[in-house]
């Protein structure tokens, strides 16, 4: 029984250590409906520089939209159960934060969600007069 209990616990532990997801993610826009696709952009870059089950820290690049644009997610996100939030695929976590665009437009509004087979989806969404939807799948490096 202690053996099972000490792989369950190693397991979860694994699952928990989310700094395995730093470093460079990588991919390209996905969906073929014009309403996924509002805006610039056919493959996006994040780098994480820091992630725990507190917060991510790390820069979004998108391309023919924004170039390295730093990304915090919000710790007020990250302490309500928005953080838990789940959608196809069932992610380990989600982060929620804020992307300055240079366009005009305003921030938009991003989802990084994290999978246990090692990949990234980044949704990028803005309303008003200049809005954004897409979706990015990302996987490790660059």
């Amino acid at each position: 029984m202690t053996v099972r209990l000490a792989t369950f616990l190693l397991v979860l532990a694994a699952c928990n250590d989310l700094r395995g997801f730093e470093g460079g993610w990588h991919g390209a826009r996905v969906g073929d409906v014009p309403v996924l696709t509002v805006g610039p952009g056919s493959n996006a870059d994040l780098e994480i520089d820091h992630i725990d089950r507190h917060g991510l820290v790390g820069e979004l690049t998108i391309d023919g939209l924004v170039d390295h644009a730093a990304f915090t997610s919000l710790p007020g996100a990250e302490a309500d159960v928005l953080s838990n939030m789940t959608f196809d695929g069932s992610p380990l976590r989600v982060y929620i934060g804020f992307i300055a665009i240079p366009d005009g437009g305003g921030e938009a509004l991003a989802f990084v969600a994290l999978y246990d087979d090692r990949r990234i989806e980044v949704r990028l969404l803005r309303g008003g007069t200049q809005p954004l939807y897409g979706i990015f799948a990302l996987s490790e490096g660059q």
